[in-house]
């Protein structure tokens, strides 16, 4: 076997895994006093490392005009069937970019603390909720900072999943994001057995869909005795496979995929997670997990789906309705802060999963379209999640003494914040106005892009549905702009608290990212739609 491996192509995966090694050797060796800054110092060069790589690694693919949709990191003469495990194409380098950047962005947040002094991590996870074990880690100023290398695994987990080009290696790249995302939910500073239960749930849950993930993975080697994507669809051409086994294997590896974007029947884990976790990861996990198991799905489409596109009509159809209508419906009767952004993420995965069924229409040049509008999408979603979270992170209540206590996620608290905190209730508002697809935002583009490519793929009883729901979406969304605005508070019962500066930093980049993308998208759209030519 001639094996031919690309190293440099793996370079932006190995800063992040590297770094994720040296963050952990830096927990066992450095004193407790130095950690936090040596933590946040190696995260955020690593990442911006890695996303520089990112964008090489892209503008070495033009020089070789190979960018496109297929080009592998290692390969076999002869035996293209078992000797990929990872590929280079445009839309892996894409989807790492999107994928560093939130990550990025999340690392801001996770690393900032506020004047008070605390973050949104408990002292020490493993001490019992209530107990002195508690008290004594929390008044001796202890920090968890074990949660830089699993934001680091995790961000390279989602890296390696995008690449995935075998069923292998995309079950372990799953893990690996999963793995890390499992203990950062339980690691809250405040309610903390709301935590706990959450990470509980989202554990339990994603052993099941990992779970569903083999077995679909099992039937499909047992319909064409290989693993690889590429075997698998010339298989599957030449007629040299069992097509019921391989249509009832990719549904289940589909169904695993839908967990991680929180479709609707799979999304019960969503809001409860969200809610839970401490804010920096709820925001890290709905953007990066979306962003990769959505890039990862595209994928599966192309070369597994395609191959058997029947079984999954009818299949889509249910799965995209109800998504679009449970995120929508759920969500106008949220009181609760994250779990209504909790529900809007899961109607924006039925938003993005209409260009995901278009690319099963056979049209021509409906996957290229479908490709480009899905990375612009996220990329939009991406940066006002991580805003959002970012400023729900700094809006805290306060008790009739006076105490600031943690995050003020009833909507009903935050009446008045833009006479308090301008700056934080318009960057918000931005947010908001970019998840409800209002023009001049990215979010507008996004949709614009995705119905469009619905639309000539096909389905335009799907985006009909689709533009209804986002026109009901925007009305929780404005209830909170009126009640920032327009709403005098009843009580004197939110602070908002300011910080060492990185969670601003943070906002203000995701807030610049909202609004140029939503007043210039030429470049950008013309950008990825050129990488996948």
């Amino acid at each position: 076997m001639n094996l031919t491996i690309n190293w440099l192509a793996t370079l932006p995966l190995a800063i992040v895994l590297g770094a994720g090694v040296i963050s952990t050797l830096l927990e066992a060796f450095l004193p407790r006093s130095l950690r936090r800054i040596s933590q946040t110092v190696l995260s955020l060069v690593a990442l911006a490392s890695a996303f520089v790589a990112v964008i090489w690694r892209w503008h070495d693919l033009s020089a070789q005009q190979t960018p496109g949709m297929l080009r592998p990191l290692s390969y076999s003469e002869g035996a293209a069937f078992s000797g990929v495990s990872f590929v280079e194409d445009g839309f892996s380098v894409m989807g790492q970019a999107v994928i560093v950047l939130c990550a990025l962005l999340s690392v801001m947040l996770i690393a900032d603390r506020t004047s008070l002094g605390d973050g949104s991590f408990v002292a020490s996870a493993a001490t019992r909720p209530g107990s002195p074990d508690e008290r004594e880690s929390t008044q001796a100023g202890r920090e968890q900072t074990e949660v830089f290398p699993l934001a680091l695994f995790a961000t390279g987990g989602m890296m390696a999943f995008v690449s995935a080009f075998d069923f292998l290696s995309l079950f372990i790249a799953l893990e690996l994001l999963s793995l890390p995302l499992y203990v950062l939910s339980a690691t809250s500073r405040r309610r903390r057995l709301l935590s706990q239960e959450a990470a509980l749930k989202y554990f339990l849950l994603g052993a099941f869909s990992s779970a569903i993930f083999l077995m679909g993975a099992a039937f499909i080697y047992g319909a064409t005795g290989t693993l690889s994507f590429y075997g698998v669809a010339i298989l599957a051409q030449q007629g040299q496979t069992t097509m019921m086994f391989l249509a009832v294997g990719a549904i289940m590896v589909v169904i695993g995929l839908l967990f991680k974007v929180g479709a609707v029947p799979f999304h019960s884990w969503t809001p409860d997670v969200y809610q839970g976790a401490p804010t920096p990861i709820t925001g890290f996990m709905a953007a990066g997990t979306k962003t990769a198991a959505f890039v990862a799905m595209v994928r599966i489409f192309v070369w597994i789906v395609a191959a058997v596109p029947h079984a999954f009509t009818a299949f889509l159809w249910i799965i995209i309705i109800a998504t679009v209508a449970v995120g929508t419906v759920m969500g106008l009767v949220q009181t609760d802060i994250k779990r209504l952004l909790a529900y809007s993420s899961i109607a924006h995965a039925g938003f993005i999963l209409i260009a995901l069924k278009s690319m099963l229409s056979g049209v021509n040049g409906i996957q290229l379209a479908a490709l480009g509008s899905v990375v612009f999408y996220l990329l939009a979603y991406g940066l006002a999640t991580v805003g959002a979270f970012g400023v729900v992170t700094l809006v805290r209540s306060k008790d009739a003494e006076g105490n600031i206590g943690g995050e003020a996620t009833r909507i009903s608290q935050w009446a008045g914040l833009g006479k308090r905190q301008p700056f934080l209730a318009t960057a918000m508002l931005i947010f908001l106005l970019s998840f409800a697809g209002i023009p001049m935002t990215a979010g507008f583009i996004g949709k614009f892009e995705v119905f469009n490519t619905g639309i000539a793929g096909g389905e335009p009883v799907l985006v009909i549905i689709a533009i209804i729901a986002s026109v009901a979406t925007a009305f929780f969304y404005f209830r909170l702009v009126q009640l920032m605005f327009f709403t005098e508070p009843e009580e004197d019962n939110i602070e908002v608290v300011s910080s060492e500066g990185l969670s601003i930093v943070a906002i203000s980049v995701a807030l610049a990212g909202t609004i140029v993308l939503g007043i210039f998208p030429s470049p950008i759209l013309n950008f990825i739609t050129g990488i996948f030519q």
